[in-house]
């Protein structure tokens, strides 16, 4: 997604060699002439020591939407020492966030879902369903992860999504568990109320460019009988309104700036970047730290305590294959060693996939104008003067949740609206005056996995999300397009109403609409599910509801991958919760809860609004 900032041209993917240095572990040379009983407890006695010099209460490996988070929750107790390793490279230069523009100006974002120096640039395998299209799946390899990567866009999800959680086997991450650390986690600028929070680190704010195309379709959406809501990420999720943005004061807010700048000077915290963690170091089936490459070199770094996966929902089981925890029959195929036969590992890999509706504009009101060269200078200078204007904005300011049929008990659509025109993930730049709808399924049934191809950690895994795999899926999309048309067609557009340009008027069977979704729906980039939380008895399940993985000590995964199922929205928030729960889980303090906190139902289920 995005809008302003084009004209750039996408590189093809490599692995970035992976450069700087860490610790250095110096074992004690014993004296020559000793003999040799005397030379094996020197040896091991060095190493010991040697270990402790390099060893932390707990190693995070990934600075991303989680491991940010529970780098700072962890280092506020000043007696635990922890160790953020990151792959990617920091989000300034200098320390200036001005002079790495193409994360932190929120209409840039397009730049870095194209540039491999912060994104992990993967690709799915061709999709049997979608006419055997590769799919582009972008991750953040930097620090904050996707969150210095993404839209922006703060969605919490259906507190229906978390009370299924629950049911699934991730017993005290049902909502009224998971509300708080929501809150915990966020200062809204319209303050704090049941739903929002006031106090915490990530500040979430509403759009401010009050565009008449977003008016016109939060107008529409309520002409075709949908309610508005004012908050969709409080009581009433369905309906349509204005959404909250990671932005703050103009620029992108990613967990690096919440969470990680703050406690970065704390004398307990250290923090490596562009170094690649390789494999998770055992003795028997006890964790006691990692191997990382940093400048070329091969290092180990120990953890008294533990070790917390945050690498997200490709990296995490990737790194937990690589160290001979995954199916045991795979992991022999590649001759990597079984620590743990854990057969959970990269299944049940979850996304949502999304179509872009669009329409031309008969009005020069759209971002089309703001996408010419010198337009773009002037945007990008006020931005850099002062962090206001087209440039302090990702435009994705209003959206919406819908049901798609009776008896659907919550949303299963969701919508973004934007001012202008996207194609190919914004790597190709707008042509005409025109505004589009994404939409897409919420809880699709299809699912896939993710394998290694090797046991090089410098090799992508193999990525299967197995996309409209059923019927259902299939269905859920053709509604996706007809209630989109119905909405652009209602009256609050007729001053805007061009011609269709996607899927176009020549679209209009079943059999039309089924050919266009195969042909252009594309990730919304939200993997999740490849380590999921459940029940040890559960043997699909890779982490219990402690976030301990099943069936070896000192291990967590922290981060999207351990979802039970994908939520009614976007991830980052939920992501951002689930560290912050995990924070409090790792320190032994008792969960939050918030009982009986009210959400909407709809008055009936015999109608599909």
């Amino acid at each position: 997604m995005s809008y302003l900032m084009k004209g750039f041209k996408c590189h093809s993917p490599v692995m970035c060699k992976v450069a700087g240095s860490l610790f250095k572990a110096r074992t004690s040379k014993s004296m020559l002439g000793i003999n040799e009983k005397l030379f094996k407890i020197s040896r091991a006695s060095s190493q010991l020591s040697s270990e402790k010099a390099n060893s932390y209460n707990y190693i995070i490996v990934g600075a991303g939407s989680a491991g940010c988070v529970l780098a700072n929750r962890l280092t506020e107790d000043p007696q635990s020492t922890v160790l953020l390793l990151e792959a990617g490279p920091k989000d300034t230069l200098l320390g200036s966030k001005r002079l790495m523009w193409k994360i932190h100006m929120p209409a840039a974002l397009t730049y870095n879902l194209c540039d491999e120096k912060y994104n992990w640039y993967y690709h799915t395998t061709p999709q049997r369903h979608m006419d055997n299209r590769v799919m582009y799946w972008p991750r953040g390899r930097v620090w904050g992860g996707s969150s210095s990567l993404n839209a922006m866009v703060y969605i919490r999800g259906h507190a229906e999504d978390y009370n299924r959680w629950s049911r699934e086997g991730a017993l005290g991450w049902d909502y009224e568990h998971c509300l708080p650390y929501f809150k915990k986690a966020q200062t809204h600028e319209l303050g704090p109320d049941q739903y929002r929070g006031g106090n915490g680190p990530l500040h979430v704010s509403r759009g401010k460019t009050n565009h008449p195309l977003h008016q016109a379709f939060l107008e529409a959406a309520q002409q075709a009988g949908y309610p508005f809501t004012d908050d969709m990420n409080g009581y009433q999720q369905e309906g349509f309104g204005w959404m909250d943005m990671t932005i703050h004061q103009g620029q992108r807010w990613s967990t690096a700036s919440a969470y990680l700048r703050p406690a970065i000077s704390r004398p307990n915290f250290s923090v490596a970047e562009k170094t690649l963690v390789t494999k998770i170091l055992f003795q028997g089936t006890k964790c006691i730290g990692v191997e990382y490459v940093k400048n070329g070199q091969r290092k180990k770094v120990f953890a008294n305590k533990e070790v917390i996966l945050s690498g997200g929902a490709i990296n995490s089981p990737q790194l937990l294959m690589l160290s001979g925890i995954g199916n045991a029959d795979d992991l022999k195929k590649l001759g990597i060693p079984v620590v743990c036969h854990l057969p959970g590992v990269g299944q049940n890999l979850q996304d949502h996939l999304e179509v872009y509706v669009q329409q031309k504009c008969t009005k020069p009101i759209t971002l089309y104008s703001a996408q010419k060269p010198l337009n773009m200078v002037r945007i990008g200078l006020e931005w850099l003067w002062k962090f206001t204007g087209e440039g302090a904005t990702a435009h994705l300011e209003s959206g919406g949740f819908i049901r798609s049929e009776p008896g659907v008990p919550h949303p299963d659509i969701q919508f973004h609206f934007l001012p202008s025109q996207v194609i190919d993930h914004g790597r190709v730049a707008s042509t005409v005056e025109a505004y589009q709808v994404h939409v897409g399924p919420m809880r699709s049934p299809s699912v896939g996995w993710l394998k290694l191809k090797s046991s090089d950690p410098n090799d992508h895994p193999i990525i299967e999300p197995n996309y409209l795999s059923t019927e259902r899926d299939i269905w859920e999309f053709r509604q996706c397009v007809k209630l989109t048309r119905e909405i652009f067609a209602q009256k609050a557009f007729e001053k805007f109403r061009g011609p269709e340009i996607q899927p176009g008027n020549h679209v209009q069977s079943d059999k039309e609409i089924d050919a266009f979704i195969r042909q252009k729906a594309d990730s919304a980039y939200h993997p999740s599910c490849t380590c999921k939380m459940g029940q040890p008895s559960d043997s699909s399940a890779v982490v219990d509801p402690q976030t301990k993985v099943i069936g070896v000590e000192n291990l967590r995964v922290v981060d999207a991958s351990i979802m039970p199922s994908v939520v009614t929205g976007n991830l980052n928030a939920p992501t951002i919760m689930i560290a912050e729960k995990a924070a409090d889980i790792i320190k032994g303090l008792p969960s939050l809860q918030e009982k009986n906190v009210p959400v909407y139902k709809p008055k009936t289920l015999e109608t599909q609004r």
